[in-house]
């Protein structure tokens, strides 16, 4: 399998389109690429001429830094080891997302927190009204952060507002704050539950980001509410170059083996118990997780407990992503209501 064909693989465009980017830029990227063109230097393309462009009305200079974001976002995922080119790639995402934070309305607010002798990165993001709730959402291996930005204009449109993390070996939080993943996660998870904007909070993980907001629940019992989208329960290496490069990456080594007993300090433990409101989502096609690795998660809780499933669903439910983030909005809304009543 060619560089190109395994990027195509990890970065499908029901992926990209989940991420934020416009389908004309996919259909480009699937062009150029096709032509020879490196991943990354086509999406930072594509992410050029969007930024060129000068629209005078709000809206929609808005949503151009948003498509150029999401083009430098995926650019960036063409490296999984943090070497210059990405780190690169990254700060420009990240200078693109800030240009948009002043556009918003409400503003976006840029989150740096102390912790562990480094800083954690995230974004939080309130609606224009009353907030009923606050949802932390989690990434994984390689998305994180911003990424989310359409699951948060779900969130906001029901009253939400979203704070989008970048955790230990994440994303600005390992680039830039020096915080890895031989962090004590929980604890990092719950100092950006200590910055919600309500005292409803909620926790909603993607991939991987789905077993540490698991356990982050699990330790926290401020936690009204979690969902847990196409995560495993016990972590392990998986043999694809890809997942096994950005394991290591988080952890900062390329030692196999110290990533696995990282892994397993993760996991989620026997005696842990989830006492708020819980939900697992499953894509029956998923190339990672299978629902049995996703079964300790609804064992584990006390309450509620919800598990939706997908019979075509890929990882994370990609590609009914429309679907799966109204879902899941519409879950916590109901929740947090509950809460309240």
């Amino acid at each position: 399998m060619s560089r190109t064909e395994a990027l195509w693989r990890a970065m499908p465009p029901t992926r990209l389109l989940d991420g934020g980017m416009d389908y004309a830029d996919i259909l480009a990227l699937q062009t150029r690429t096709a032509a020879g063109q490196p991943w990354d230097v086509a999406a930072e393309q594509l992410a050029d001429a969007r930024l060129t462009r000068s629209p005078t009305h709000p809206v929609t200079a808005l949503a151009e830094l948003r498509y150029a974001a999401a083009d430098l976002l995926f650019a960036q995922m063409a490296y999984n080891f943090d070497e210059p080119r990405k780190v690169a790639l990254y700060e420009r995402f990240t200078s693109v997302i800030t240009r948009a934070a002043e556009l918003a309305a409400p503003r976006w607010e840029r989150l740096e927190l102390p912790f562990a002798g480094g800083t954690l990165f995230g974004w939080l993001i309130r609606p224009a009204g009353p907030i009923t709730g606050t949802v932390v959402v989690f990434g994984g291996q390689s998305g994180w952060g911003a990424t989310y930005l359409p699951i948060a204009d779900a969130l906001a449109q029901r009253g939400m507002a979203a704070l989008l993390a970048e955790g230990p070996g994440q994303g600005e939080t390992r680039m830039r704050g020096g915080i890895l993943l031989d962090a004590d996660v929980r604890a990092a998870y719950s100092a950006f539950v200590s910055h919600a904007a309500s005292d409803r909070i909620g926790l909603w993980g993607n991939s991987m980001g789905g077993l540490y907001a698991a356990t982050t629940a699990a330790s926290d019992d401020r936690v009204t509410a979690v969902c847990v989208n196409g995560a495993p329960a016990a972590p392990r290496l998986l043999g694809f170059r890809t997942f096994d490069e950005q394991a290591c990456a988080m952890l900062g080594t390329q030692d196999h083996q110290a990533v696995q007993d990282n892994f397993d300090r993760l996991a989620l433990k026997p005696e842990d118990r989830i006492r708020g409101a819980l939900l697992v989502l499953h894509g029956d096609e998923d190339p990672i997780i299978r629902l049995a690795d996703q079964k300790p998660f609804l064992a584990a809780a006390e309450g509620r407990a919800d598990l939706k499933q997908w019979p075509d669903g890929e990882h994370t439910i990609y590609n009914h992503a429309a679907e799966r983030t109204a879902y899941v909005a519409d879950w916590f809304a109901d929740r947090f209501r509950e809460k309240k009543d």
